[in-house]
């Protein structure tokens, strides 16, 4: 009875401590974010220390699948590994030496493409009464929601703390959901996702000691979504829940990327003008606005995605009626504008 809450204890701790000896390292090899004229800091500080979440999170369920402790089909715990190791390594490789936007792309889609064709099955979607089950259909589109939720994750990593805090209450809600469906094995694999994060965040904490870096950002985007079809697949959650869950990241980013491209900027070029960026400019904080992502998520997000689980058919309308606020809000904080 005691091995999971120990396991939880070390997997946090272990965390805790490599993100505390990344950060040492950065320091001493002079391995810095500088700011820059696109920068949401004003000092230099140490970057790379989400690679510890990494190694953590896929240590901790590599050796749960392995000794056969969760009732997880062994082939989605290897696609998440070997996929979400692809993609934060190329994160890390972009860490240290900058690679094109298209090299980047093609990694992505590859390992996103790659995983899924070595799932059993893909999730329907239900849209009221209607299911959309096509192969090719939902192939396509859960390649480009794996790629999309990958990239949103780096865009939206651009403050102290607000992706930490967005990993750990989606995880911790969606583990929450998954208990009340009696799937305690996927709601443990949640529980240590979010302390994976929570050993990092307690350094990125505003104001933060060090950045969790792209190789981390991206594996973290990457993750929850393919945790949010491997749930799907089981009949646990469905899509619609894990989209409201995920509705800050994915408005905000979704929302200054088409204004972005209306505007006819590079939408793929480092900037601030996500509504968060500008945000925390007019409030002069990092910390408010990851509190208000904190609150926004429990509060707000977290009910509408229970609804979605009790209601599936009628899941695509509580989706609307959950992020439509966040979509007026984007809208009119300015997001994706150069004018802040």
């Amino acid at each position: 009875m005691l091995v999971m809450p120990a396991m939880c204890l070390f997997v946090f701790a272990a965390s805790y401590y490599l993100t505390g000896w990344i950060r040492r390292y950065a320091l001493n090899k002079s391995v810095l974010d500088v700011p820059n004229a696109r920068s949401s800091h004003a000092t230099p500080t140490p970057r790379g220390g989400g690679l510890s979440v990494v190694l953590v999170f896929l240590s901790a369920i590599g050796g749960l699948s392995f000794f056969d402790s969760i009732a997880i089909e062994s082939v989605y715990v290897a696609g998440m590994i070997l996929s979400g190791a692809l993609v934060a390594a190329i994160g890390f490789w972009d860490d240290h030496v900058s690679i094109s936007a298209k090299w980047r792309f093609l990694v992505h889609f590859i390992a996103s493409a790659g995983v899924l064709l070595i799932f059993p099955e893909l999730p329907e979607i239900q849209f009221f009464t209607i299911s959309l089950s096509g192969k090719s259909l939902l192939f396509a589109f859960y390649t480009f929601m794996l790629v999309w939720l990958l990239n949103l994750y780096n865009f939206m990593d651009g403050i102290d703390g607000i992706a930490g805090v967005e990993v750990i209450t989606t995880a911790a809600s969606a583990s929450l959901l998954l208990v009340l469906q009696s799937q305690n094995d996927w709601a443990l694999v949640m529980i240590l996702l979010a302390l994976s994060v929570a050993g990092f965040l307690v350094w990125n904490w505003p104001p933060a000691k060090i950045f969790m870096g792209d190789a981390c950002s991206g594996f973290l985007g990457f993750t929850l979504g393919l945790l949010a079809l491997t749930t799907s697949i089981t009949g646990a959650l469905n899509v619609w829940s894990w989209w409201i869950l995920l509705s800050v990241f994915i408005v905000d980013a979704t929302v200054t990327l088409l204004r972005r491209i209306a505007m006819g900027e590079v939408w793929h070029e480092a900037h601030r003008s996500h509504a968060y960026q500008i945000l925390s400019r007019r409030l002069m904080s990092h910390k408010k606005v990851t509190q208000g992502v904190l609150m926004i998520n429990v509060f707000w997000l977290l009910p509408w995605a229970y609804l979605t689980a009790k209601l599936p058919t009628w899941a695509p309308l509580i989706c609307v009626i959950a992020m439509a606020p966040l979509f007026v809000a984007a809208l009119m904080i300015g997001a994706g504008t150069t004018n802040d």
